[in-house]
């Protein structure tokens, strides 16, 4: 029986590290401390950094404050959207574009495809309300910056949802005549005006489209009577023409004619 306490005293004692140290007599507790105090040293950390904005920090009431945007309601993700939204009109008034478009491409985020695709009804209406004018803003802003074809692209998105939107195609429009395709400028003008009959900037825009077509054709009516219109001489009587553009077109349509004539015949 002395012989088992006896090893069961020496088991409970090897469990405690420094007493076995102390024990032997060796310095072994010191020597470990030093071990993994090197290790320690030596180790390598690793983070993890997740780029992005901070869905929890999103409201600044608190409402929704701690949740992620795939956790929220979908009136509190409407109610975030709306506020990135002011934001971003706070931000253009003053005149400041990109952070302006930051703050509505943000809202916008709020409201994506599979977000929408589940809405119907009430909600629906709620949602676009806030993500349609988010695009036009976006709209209004690349206008500014002359980046017009990105502007014409987010007038299109509202159009897929309201085509008869008069704001999207005025400002469709607007980006269209910057680009210099007028007939299509026109179009979105006057379609624009059908739906919004009182405004005054359509009717502007249509009024200038109007004026920089005649100054146009006026332009273009004075080249061809300089190279096809005849001339008066110095005393003022009718002289024959003397615009050598004149000769040297008959000469090229009668040279072209010569040589289709050949052709022809070979052909036979």
């Amino acid at each position: 029986m002395s012989f088992f306490f006896f090893y069961q005293n020496v088991f409970f004692s090897l469990v405690n590290v420094r007493s076995l140290a102390y024990w032997l007599g060796t310095g072994i507790w010191e020597r470990w401390e030093l071990f993994f105090s090197k290790c320690s040293s030596m180790a390598d950390l690793l983070y993890e950094v997740e780029v992005g904005f901070d869905e929890t920090r999103e409201a600044k009431d608190g409402l929704v404050q701690g949740k992620a945007r795939s956790d929220m309601t979908v009136e509190e993700r409407i109610g975030a959207a709306d506020r990135r939204k002011m934001d971003g009109n706070n931000l253009f008034k003053e005149d400041k574009l990109e952070e302006a478009m930051q703050q509505y491409e943000m809202a916008i985020a709020y409201m994506g495809d599979d977000f929408m695709f589940q809405l119907y009804g009430k909600y629906q209406d709620m949602a676009l309300a806030v993500k349609n004018p988010c695009h036009l803003n976006m709209a209004a802003c690349l206008i500014k910056l002359k980046r017009y074809d990105e502007a014409i692209g987010h007038c299109n998105i509202v159009l897929t949802e309201e085509e008869k939107n008069p704001k999207a195609l005025f400002r469709r429009g607007k980006a269209k005549a910057e680009l210099g395709q007028m007939d299509s400028a026109r179009e979105d003008f006057r379609k624009a005006q059908k739906y919004a009959p009182d405004d005054n900037a359509i009717r502007r825009e249509l009024r200038a489209i109007a004026e920089q077509e005649k100054a146009v054709y006026q332009k273009q009516k004075e080249m061809y009577k300089g190279i096809f219109g005849g001339g008066r001489d110095e005393s003022g009587g009718k002289g024959k023409s003397r615009n050598w553009l004149i000769m040297l077109w008959q000469w090229l349509v009668s040279l072209f004619s010569r040589i289709l004539g050949r052709n022809r015949v070979k052909a036979d």
